[in-house]
């Protein structure tokens, strides 16, 4: 975690101070205090909502997920029977388990390695196998989810904190156990692979309770179910696991073999870091699981959505069922994911100067805690794929969700990508073969590695930026013009190739941005009226200016445009962007109390996070019915919505889901 900021002088040393005064000069003291205060406090500002339209209607006809089941829930620990510390691990254990050495992953300086010792009794050779599990009192066989904390001040225990996902879980028919790694908390670092590991170990354990007669839990686990949990840096850990999970051996040490090939079919991150371990200096590579990556605003700790590096590098490299979802979550923070944490993001006796005031309710962030994953692992563990639904489009939850602004990416293995922008730079080429990329009109047109809100750092994804003035030129200011664009144009052979229909689904991953874009470039640009190219620039030049309009300070209008799909025909069918998801100017969010930090702090104030839009090729039908999917030859965008602005491009592909 990141350090405090400057500590606050304690109320009780400030009211003896005050009461050692003459009362003239405490009443002038407390005015002055009150002054310097008011001057360095950041105004409590709050993006506005627009949840009041965007999830007034839901579509999804399916249980609440988010809800409890109809299954009692019992709760048993297991651990080494001699923890000194966790009484519960010592006294409680329904089952002994051994210790493991996690040496080769864990690594402590000589200098702390000793005070640990001291404290928990043990060091990194014999690292305790503890977690407290909730399960369904009922007879049956039930998919095993872990969750694991992150990291914390290793005297307050983390591991207690996710009893709200236990118990909804194991009433749904889930067995969660909530694995114990605060003895890799604290002053530690460069630790994620041993969090990783230890996952791993612990579903040996789970192994040994389900294959044994007379073991608690024995027959009522489905080992070929299982999804990994975590938090924080226990995000990072679960994709570590994933990754380690399938590997023969350590890439830090070849000499330490791995034998784990478990059925893990989902992955949650919940507001995760990223790249803290680096596997032969690189970024963890995971794929062909469900991932499922949330975050919020207001992280005061994890102060930019990290997980979407790891959503972005993660790869499906074959047809399948699985699916990746990315979730940010308005005014959502770090610590309230985990009960025994707090809302300023850092331990109980932290000072840490956050803007508490524009933070939603813990409870609430864990409402949709709640039904996020519940209904993911309803999907990807129990086959209903109705919650898919949530994921390719959040509206489709409506009140299901709190009433706060999201913003959602997905994909899945069925996609068939015709640009992500990373094969190569020029911007003219697409992913898949043949595809190709014209520009009309643009005054922007580049692309570059997608930002993230943290400085220095990017969410390790190419993206195109798309800027585009409108304005009319000349006399007549009120003249319409021709409308910049974008045109995505794929050949007949991959077409047909990848079964183009009807039942298909066209991907694009967009954002919002508060950029003017200045004139257009170029000296041709088509004629409204006939589409005719002619060239304008020098009656532009000899025709006096129409004043130049005030423009607001801010840039307040959303990007909205037409999204225009062409089949071999020539016939067209048009729909706004708005139809297929909520269209905003980026959302700012201040997490400091103190005035101007944030702006120091962070390079923007939106998370520069994009927008999935899933848009079926059969409501293109509908809205022009001469329009043959299965003969779809280009994808437009038509920037006719907004005179002057620009977005951020990413991921245009078509699924079959």
């Amino acid at each position: 975690m990141a350090g405090p900021e400057v500590a606050p002088v304690p109320y009780a040393a400030y009211r003896a101070h005050m009461r050692s005064l003459p009362l003239s000069r405490a009443v002038v003291s407390a005015a002055a205090t009150l002054a310097a205060f008011a001057a360095c406090v950041q105004p409590l500002t709050i993006a506005p909502s627009d949840a009041a339209t965007v999830l007034a209607r839901r579509t999804l006809s399916a249980p609440n997920p988010g809800l409890p089941g109809p299954i009692a829930v019992q709760r048993l620990y297991y651990g080494s029977g001699k923890d000194t510390r966790r009484p519960e691990y010592r006294d409680s254990i329904t089952y002994r388990t051994g210790t493991v050495d996690a040496s080769p992953f864990a690594r402590t300086e000589p200098a702390n390695a000793k005070a640990r010792k001291k404290f928990w009794g043990y060091d990194n050779t014999a690292f305790p196998l503890n977690a407290r599990v909730w399960y369904p009192d009922a007879d049956g066989t039930y998919p095993l989810v872990l969750v694991v904390h992150g990291n914390h001040r290793m005297e307050e225990y983390s591991d207690p904190g996710y009893q709200w996902l236990g118990e909804l879980l194991a009433s749904k028919g889930y067995i969660l156990a909530s694995i114990d790694e605060n003895f890799l908390n604290g002053n530690m670092r460069g630790e994620n692979d041993a969090r990783g590991w230890m996952l791993l170990k612990h579903l040996e354990v789970f192994r040994a309770l389900n294959d044994s007669a007379g073991k608690p839990l024995f027959g009522k686990i489905d080992m070929k179910r299982i999804a990994l949990m975590g938090h924080s840096r226990g995000g990072e850990a679960v994709a570590i696991a994933g990754a380690f999970n399938r590997l023969s051996h350590y890439p830090d040490d070849a000499t330490v073999r791995f034998d784990f090939n478990f059925d893990i079919k989902a992955l949650v991150a919940i507001a995760p870091v990223d790249g803290q371990y680096l596997p032969a200096d690189r970024p963890t590579p995971v794929s062909d699981y469900n991932y499922l990556v949330i975050h919020g605003s207001h992280d005061g700790d994890v102060s930019s959505f990290m997980g979407l590096t790891q959503y972005n590098r993660f790869r499906f490299t074959r047809p399948g069922p699985e699916f990746k979802s990315a979730i940010w979550m308005h005014r959502a923070n770090h610590g309230q994911w985990n009960t025994e944490w707090n809302n300023r993001d850092r331990g109980k006796t932290s000072s840490r100067s956050l803007q508490l005031a524009t933070l939603v309710d813990g409870e609430e962030q864990r409402r949709f805690g709640r039904v996020v994953i519940g209904g993911f692992l309803d999907a990807t563990l129990k086959g209903r794929d109705e919650y898919r639904a949530l994921f390719v489009d959040h509206r489709t939850a409506g009140d299901w969700l709190p009433p706060e602004m999201y913003i959602t990416r997905y994909a899945d293995a069925r996609t068939r990508w015709l640009a992500t922008f990373e094969e190569d730079v020029d911007v003219t080429t697409g992913t898949a073969p043949g595809v190709r990329l014209e520009g009309d009109s643009l005054s922007t047109w580049k692309e570059s590695d997608a930002p993230a809100r943290s400085r220095s750092s990017t969410f390790r994804s190419n993206m195109a930026t798309l800027g585009w003035n409108n304005t009319p030129v000349g006399r007549d200011s009120t003249a319409a013009r021709w409308p910049a664009r974008l045109t995505v144009t794929l050949p007949d052979s991959l077409r047909l190739a990848w079964s183009v229909s009807e039942e298909s689904t066209l991907l694009l991953t967009i954002g919002s941005t508060d950029q003017k874009p200045g004139a257009r470039k170029g000296p041709r640009e088509r004629n409204e009226r006939d589409g005719s190219v002619g060239d304008t620039t020098k009656k532009a030049a000899k025709q006096p200016s129409a004043p130049k309009p005030k423009r607001p300070a801010k840039d307040t209008v959303a990007p909205d445009l037409t999204v225009e799909l062409e089949d071999a025909n020539g016939n067209i069918a048009r729909l706004p962007l708005s139809t297929f998801g909520p269209v905003r100017m980026p959302i700012e969010s201040y997490i400091y109390r103190r005035r101007n930090r944030d702006k120091a702090q962070f390079p923007t104030l939106a998370e520069p996070v994009m927008q999935t839009y899933a848009a079926p090729l059969a409501r293109f039908r509908d809205a022009g019915p001469s329009f043959d999917a299965r003969a779809l030859r280009r994808i437009r965008l038509v920037f006719d919505r907004k005179k002057v602005g620009a977005i951020t491009l990413d991921d245009v592909g078509v699924t079959g889901h």
